[in-house]
């Protein structure tokens, strides 16, 4: 299932207007975006956190949970018993169609009727919103279709006040998709499929002009295809001129936890906004966890000040993710933080989100927990510490109450993280709270949180 939606709040606790689209194999499709129904509210605290409730929407009422960083972006967790899902809010400016034309990297993924599926690509737009160039790289289930033109037919139109646009992407394999659209600015655009072929959503971000240099970290999520379970990955590498050395990875397979080091590889030349990362010496789903050479669609992209890369396995594996330049190597005290954690355990997804404050050694802070929208945990307190401190490539490991992780350090606001115990496979965020919380200038932030990918068979428990 993938949401997607506007909503308009009047600032005293009332949703004025707003449209969804929910997508899925269980739950069918509404296209065009569903109006919200009237008493829909909303409210938040001093510490960031808060509740919307939706009602008249396709599956009834339903709540989200969320942790603002800022007034104009916060993460966010299904929190009902409809199911669960992550994913982020934020301040929706509205541009117009003629605000969008320049070129935009995107990152879809999601589910199909038989498995999972991702799309990585770029696109160019006029100021009509029609494409004038692009490229497009798919991996359906672990079958890769590389390096498609994006057809000249395909458009993305913005939507009028909260109403969705619709985009269509066609490629040069015969593939077409129909999406609707929420152009958050004219850097930053939400897309989810309306056309039922697949189910995802994804985001579309202003296309980078060069590979990022230095070293980048980053975390993917996937499938090891070999035993049917899920994967997930994160850690950092140096790139210099195209070249990929000093890299570090931690993973976890399915609940087996581990680290491989020494990882190098190379990028290819950027050639209309996409390259290929090489890297050899990574732990991405072979048996037995032997390290090999693995190869990844990569499209550069900026947002908010942070330079990053969308990635996809190209190679029969699954995975996919982001990389990004990083900017600072440190984790501050005394400072509030909002979390949000999205993992798969023996029951199936279960979506997490906090807020903490740190002090030098651990933080203090409530976390809500939804464990595949049938067990709801509101207000538990959350401890932890930090039994390895943040080192000088920015990687740091966290121990709570109820899960563990590593972290990287992508700038002094975003953090990215690795679950790192056996009893569940999981990637989150976490992001540096403005002094007020709830107020304040927005923090140079970008998440692109995406569920921990499933092999088909696990996802059909999600309700």
């Amino acid at each position: 299932m993938s949401i997607v939606g506007s909503i308009a709040a009047n600032g005293s606790g009332s949703i004025t207007a707003g449209t969804i689209d929910i997508v899925g194999s269980a739950v069918g499709i509404a296209v065009g975006g569903q109006p919200i129904g009237s008493g829909s509210t909303y409210h938040v605290g001093a510490d960031g956190r808060g509740q919307i409730t939706l009602n008249g929407t396709q599956l009834g009422t339903m709540a989200f949970d969320f942790v603002l960083s800022s007034s104009a972006h916060g993460l966010l967790t299904e929190f009902d018993n409809n199911g669960t899902g992550s994913g982020t809010i934020d301040l929706q400016t509205a541009p117009s169609q003629s605000a969008l034309a320049g070129s935009y990297a995107f990152g879809l993924s999601g589910v199909g009727s038989t498995s999972t599926y991702a799309a990585v690509g770029s696109i160019t737009l006029d100021s009509s919103g029609t494409a004038t160039a692009g490229f497009e790289d798919i991996n359906n289930g672990g079958a890769a279709t590389t390096n498609q033109t994006v057809s000249t037919s395909s458009t993305i139109l913005v939507g009028s006040g909260n109403a969705p646009g619709t985009a269509h992407i066609a490629g040069g394999a015969g593939t077409s998709y129909a999406f609707d659209v929420y152009a958050i600015d004219n850097t930053h655009i939400k897309l989810i499929e309306t056309d039922g072929l697949f189910f995802i959503s994804g985001d579309a971000y202003t296309q980078g002009t060069s590979i990022p240099s230095g070293q980048l970290v980053y975390t993917m999520s996937g499938t090891n295809i070999s035993i049917s379970a899920p994967l997930a990955l994160g850690g950092y590498l140096t790139n210099s001129s195209g070249t990929v050395s000093g890299g570090l990875e931690d993973f976890n397979d399915g609940g087996t936890v581990g680290q491989a080091t020494g990882i190098t590889g190379n990028f290819t030349t950027l050639v209309g906004g996409r390259t290929q990362l090489s890297l050899t010496g990574l732990v991405n789903g072979a048996p037995n966890d032997v390290p090999g050479t693995y190869t990844f669609a990569a499209y550069p992209f900026t947002a908010n000040g942070i330079a990053g890369i969308q990635l996809l396995e190209i190679d029969g594996g699954f995975s996919s993710g982001a990389a990004y330049a990083q900017t600072a190597t440190s984790l501050a005290a005394s400072q509030g933080y909002g979390l949000n954690l999205s993992g798969i355990n023996a029951n199936g997804e279960e979506d997490d989100i906090a807020e903490f404050t740190t002090t030098t050694t651990g933080f203090t802070g409530i976390v809500d927990l939804n464990d595949q929208g049938a067990t709801l945990t509101f207000d538990k307190s959350l401890t932890g510490s930090f039994p390895s401190a943040v080192d000088s490539n920015g990687r740091g490991t966290a121990t709570t109450s109820f899960f563990s992780y590593a972290f990287y350090v992508v700038n002094s606001n975003t953090f990215i993280l690795l679950e790192g115990d056996n009893s569940q496979v999981g990637l989150g965020t976490f992001e540096q709270q403005s002094a007020s919380g709830a107020a304040g200038a927005a923090q140079s932030v970008v998440s692109m949180l995406r569920p921990v990918v499933l092999p088909h068979a696990a996802r059909q428990k999600k309700k």
